[in-house]
């Protein structure tokens, strides 16, 4: 027995036993990582803190780089260059106060964090690793159900003290869910990938009651943020997603079970909100969100639209950008034009904002061209690149750079597509392989 116990350690610490460790050592951190995603109230957040030890993972896992993702890359590198330029035109302001140049910096930091974040995903991603979109998808749905019930308890005031899951109105009579966040804003649009991955299994594979119950908590969940843009995030989405699964199904009987249940699921779906909006408090602030114009929205000078307009003006006249919070410093009252694709070209200048747009439309044209094509994570790829569509349709209305989660959802895109092109290749030496044979 001791003779070969020193056999059997070996073999325990086999080089391939060491990467098997490493791989499995990986999707434990990402799962906890995108677990924690739902505690966005604080920052440096519990995920900022794990997506730290996810990259020491992925260099322990030694992740791959593969070269069609230097796209992405360079993309990002020159998105955070412009923001550096601009940058120096803050610095450049003698009587700036400390904290507004501080805020400045910490600003780029979370762009540069963000931009590396996405292509971090991207490389995880880009071998279509079932294990670890398993992983990916499971803890995401834990964390949207988790920030869910949190909000759902703050809403029903179901115990003391929860008022810390609500966004008050200035007046204190209103309340929306903001959850786990800082902004009922960015909890909604947190939802609705999760959201999607659930419907397009019920539409396509296997339709359970633990389906349609978490649906219908995050649905819930969606409603009660009162936030316009998700709601119609959510509803262009889940457009773009079932239109794609449908376009994409393999043969007519899975077509026909797709328009089938998307029918009920409307009329259940109408039924539930109607039954959600006979509660006092849902209804009567579901009638004063669903207006087309809010107050903020035209509010002379200050308003959403003025300040656009402004906007439009100040990104002709500073080619190099005004820097982090500078157009609201320069502007009345300290408004944002709440638009991502003017803010950075605010804040980071033509370069910056031209390469982010360049990043937004090119992801759109990579996604859209990887969606049909049938592999074992289709229904990710198709779930992502919808809530991504929804996404940067609500970057019209508000600014979603600095979205945890968008970035994911861009890194996805990017992996699975460059995971499409090795698919495909694969396939292709695999029908010459077995053409040469015959």
């Amino acid at each position: 027995m001791n003779a070969r116990a020193p056999a059997t350690a070996q073999a325990i610490w086999h080089p391939r036993s060491s990467a098997v460790f490493a791989e499995r050592l990986l999707n434990l951190v990402l799962f906890v990582t995108i677990l924690l995603s739902c505690i966005a109230f604080i920052e440096p957040s519990p995920h900022d803190v794990m997506m730290l030890v996810l990259l020491v993972a992925c260099v322990a896992a030694r992740m791959p780089f593969d070269r069609r993702l230097a796209p992405l890359l360079v993309l990002i590198v020159l998105w955070v260059a412009g923001g550096a330029m601009s940058l120096l035109q803050v610095a450049s302001i003698e009587d700036l106060h400390p904290v507004l140049n501080q805020n400045a910096i910490q600003y780029f930091g979370t762009t540069a964090y963000m931009g590396s974040a996405a292509i971090m995903f991207a490389c995880l991603f880009s071998d279509g690793d079932l294990v670890r979109l398993r992983a990916l998808h499971r803890a995401y749905l834990i964390a949207a159900v988790f920030a869910t019930i949190a909000g759902c308890i703050g809403f029903f005031h179901l115990i003391p003290h929860s008022d810390i899951f609500l966004f008050l109105s200035d007046d204190g009579l209103s309340a929306r869910v903001k959850a786990t966040f800082k902004d009922p804003n960015v909890y909604g649009p947190f939802l609705i990938f999760p959201l999607l991955m659930l419907l397009l299994r019920m539409l396509t594979e296997k339709l359970t009651l633990l389906s349609v119950a978490l649906s219908l908590l995050m649905l819930t969940g969606l409603l009660l943020s009162f936030s316009r843009g998700a709601w119609i995030h959510f509803m262009l989405s889940a457009a773009v997603a079932i239109a794609v699964a449908f376009l994409s199904a393999p043969n007519t009987r899975v077509r026909t079970r797709i328009a089938g249940l998307m029918l009920l699921s409307a009329i259940a779906l109408a039924i539930f909100v109607a039954i959600l909006l006979s509660i006092g408090s849902i209804h009567d602030m579901f009638l004063e969100r669903a207006k087309p114009l809010q107050p903020y929205d035209i509010a002379g000078s200050g308003g959403r639209f003025a300040l656009q307009e402004l906007a439009l003006g100040d990104i002709l006249e500073h080619p190099n950008g005004m820097g982090p919070f500078g157009f609201a410093n320069a502007s009345i009252g300290g408004g944002q034009q709440h638009n991502v694709y003017m803010q950075t070209f605010l804040v980071d200048g033509w370069l910056g904002g031209a390469t982010y747009m360049t990043l937004v439309l090119l992801t759109l044209f990579i996604g859209f061209r990887n969606t049909f094509l049938r592999t074992p994570w289709q229904l990710y790829l198709i779930a992502a690149f919808g809530a991504y569509v929804g996404e940067i349709g609500e970057g019209i209305i508000i600014d979603t750079d600095h979205w945890r989660h968008f970035f994911l959802l861009l890194g996805l895109i990017w992996g699975l597509s460059v995971a499409n092109i090795n698919y495909r290749r694969m396939q292709f030496h695999a029908h010459a392989a077995a053409s040469n044979v015959y």
